[in-house]
């Protein structure tokens, strides 16, 4: 059996920027063990797989390490796949997904994604290993969603951070989120996920769903521009939309197009 791979760098308009994702099309599911051997392999944040579900399609994302169950970077990717190599024209892409609904549109030169919205909670109780692992002493305040979220008061103190990847694997949790108010943006971010096989993401979609409606509510607005800042760097345009939903715009750009032989498997 052989299977096609794309590399694209998604939520970026430069090649090496963004977050890179490999997209594997299917016509039918594979075996799971299978497709967490190939993204152990490809030994990216995320390999994306899905497969046609009539008129539209069912996801999924693994880390070198696990199954998750959002990812917002390679869902930009796979649409960007299927729009540009696999011939869809139709305005907007819809996927099934272990976190429900995921919609995808074409808005300019961008693709927009269509996510749940998932609000963090002021929490008073976290682990120890937090802000020893972030090196972080007084934050702004500390959240919970699906992943942690560490306020801090600004971009500077988010640059500054050299976590502690020892002690942050030790957290019992997807990821963990750093944020501030942006200098030239409305706020940034910084994702780590040591416990996913993933130090630093370069940009996460997942955590903006609980970035976008944590800073439309702060900053009272529901249009807002984000920059993920990590070495390879992210810019995202949001949007808070009624009924807990958000949508995240960004671009992609194509690396590279390869065979994956599986013939000795």
């Amino acid at each position: 059996m052989k299977l096609t791979l794309y590399q694209v760098d998604a939520f970026t308009n430069k090649l090496f920027g963004g977050n890179p994702a490999a997209v594997v099309p299917l016509d039918k599911w594979i075996d799971d063990t299978l497709m967490q051997q190939i993204a152990m392999e490809n030994n990216l944040a995320e390999t994306v797989f899905f497969v046609p579900q009539k008129e539209d399609y069912h996801i999924r994302w693994f880390t070198p390490e696990l199954e998750i169950d959002l990812c917002g970077h390679a869902t930009l990717a796979a649409s960007y796949v299927l729009y540009q190599y696999l011939g869809v024209d139709k305005p907007q892409i819809r996927f099934h997904s272990k976190s429900g609904e995921l919609l995808v549109q074409r808005k300019g030169d961008k693709l927009e994604l269509n996510f749940p919205a998932r609000m963090p909670e002021l929490i008073t109780s976290y682990p120890d290993e937090l802000l020893k692992g972030l090196g972080v002493a007084n934050p702004v305040a500390v959240y919970k969603s699906r992943d942690y979220v560490v306020e801090l008061e600004t971009q500077k103190q988010v640059e500054q951070v050299k976590p502690d990847m020892g002690l942050l694997n030790k957290i019992d949790v997807i990821g963990i989120i750093i944020t501030a108010p942006g200098t030239d943006c409305d706020f940034v971010s910084r994702f780590f996920a040591p416990n996913c096989g993933i130090p630093e993401d370069p940009v996460t979609g997942s955590s903006h769903s609980t970035l976008i409606p944590f800073w439309a509510e702060k900053l009272n607005k529901t249009s807002l521009h984000a920059r993920q800042l990590s070495q390879r760097k992210g810019e995202l345009w949001c949007e808070m939309l009624k009924g807990d939903r958000v949508t995240m715009a960004g671009q992609c750009v194509f690396y590279m197009k390869g065979e994956i032989n599986l013939k000795e498997v």
